[in-house]
């Protein structure tokens, strides 16, 4: 698949999907001689294209020229916040993700760490705001276990510093807590479990579509 980002002058991005060269040129010219009408012009500097395939070598003899303008093959794009490969990296995808859900949960550790706080509060604050930062775009998502396990460390991790250590009944010392006793303490749907829910909703609306 081939996709170009087209940036305009005076509106907003636009991007154009096509399976072949020649059909993103024939959109594309489309699309500028449609802007002339309007007086607008595409930003030719800023205007990238990448393809998207299995092949490495994919598209390397073809050059993205319209209007007398040369576009600048990319390795990646950022669209909607998602990060975009030309191999369809989830691994970017997902590294992305929990850059930021790191961030959330160090803006709130202190909130969250406070004993005036109830658990099912803390529950509570894990969902709203570290989740949908680490779920954003897991619909399309094809995980490995490599992939979950990365997964599955972030979120006990957080668990672990939001239940704090326990103290062994026996030696009397303190511990960090196993992951079973984390899942039964958080009493809800693991991350992997949530992201492969999501996936089968989408598959569902998909398979409902015309």
């Amino acid at each position: 698949m081939l996709m170009i980002l087209i940036y305009w002058v005076y509106a907003d991005d636009i991007n154009i999907l096509g399976g072949s060269v020649h059909t993103i040129k024939k959109n594309t010219e489309a699309l500028v001689d449609s802007s002339k009408e309007n007086r607008l012009e595409v930003n030719a500097d800023k205007t990238k294209y990448m393809v998207m395939s299995g092949d490495q070598n994919g598209g390397q003899s073809h050059n993205m020229k319209t209007d007398n303008s040369c576009f600048e093959r990319a390795g990646q794009f950022i669209l909607l916040g998602k990060t975009l490969t030309y191999k369809n990296s989830v691994q970017v995808q997902i590294k992305n993700r929990l850059m930021p859900a790191n961030a959330g949960y160090h803006s709130v550790q202190n909130l969250m760490s406070s004993s005036l706080l109830s658990k099912s509060i803390n529950i509570k604050i894990h969902r709203t705001i570290i989740l949908p930062v680490v779920l954003c775009g897991c619909e399309t998502w094809s995980l490995t276990l490599r992939k979950e396990y990365r997964l599955r460390v972030f979120e006990n991790r957080a668990l672990g510093r939001k239940f704090g250590p326990k103290r062994d009944e026996v030696t009397r010392e303190w511990r960090e807590l196993h992951n079973e006793e984390l899942t039964d303490l958080y009493s809800s749907p693991n991350l992997i479990w949530v992201i492969k829910l999501r996936r089968m909703r989408l598959a569902g609306y998909v398979a409902r579509m015309k």
